[in-house]
């Protein structure tokens, strides 16, 4: 499973010209999910994403979660993190998880996410969709549960 966290001033999410999703201060976060990945796999990574201390305290550094600057996330499938471009130049995606098993655990992610943060906006799994940010930082984060 793979989570690129962006932390944001704001950012939104848009299928056929409207916007399904929107948030202010947090994360908009992509979210790839591979063959091999469970419940357990995703819980790990979200407890870690909710944990992440990018956000600034009143020294300027930062120390503070998503919970604690009342932050909020936008969720957005992206089976495009399991690109395979070893070979070639089309890429393979013969790592990504099935259509079934990436819905069933993008759904799980928001529902586990919401019992944590109080705004959770998500995507449309499946659709063409436009994703606007203002990355605030910029300040980018890479999980990777291989690596993790």
């Amino acid at each position: 499973m793979r989570f690129i966290i962006q932390r944001v001033s704001k950012s939104s999410v848009t299928v056929n010209e409207n916007v399904i999703g929107q948030i202010q201060k947090g994360f908009m976060v992509l979210i790839g999910i591979g063959k091999d990945d469970t419940k357990e796999t995703a819980d790990k990574l979200i407890r870690k994403m909710i944990s992440l201390r990018i956000f600034e305290d009143e020294n300027g550094k930062a120390n503070l979660s998503l919970a604690e600057v009342n932050g909020e996330l936008l969720l957005i499938s992206q089976f495009t993190l399991y690109a395979e471009c070893k070979k070639g130049n089309r890429p393979s995606f013969i790592n990504a998880g099935t259509p079934e098993l990436a819905k069933e655990l993008y759904e799980y992610i928001i529902e586990q996410c919401k019992k944590h943060i109080v705004v959770v906006e998500c995507g449309e799994f499946g659709a063409d969709m436009k994703v606007d940010i203002v990355n605030n930082g910029p300040f980018t984060i890479i999980f990777d549960s291989e690596n993790m």
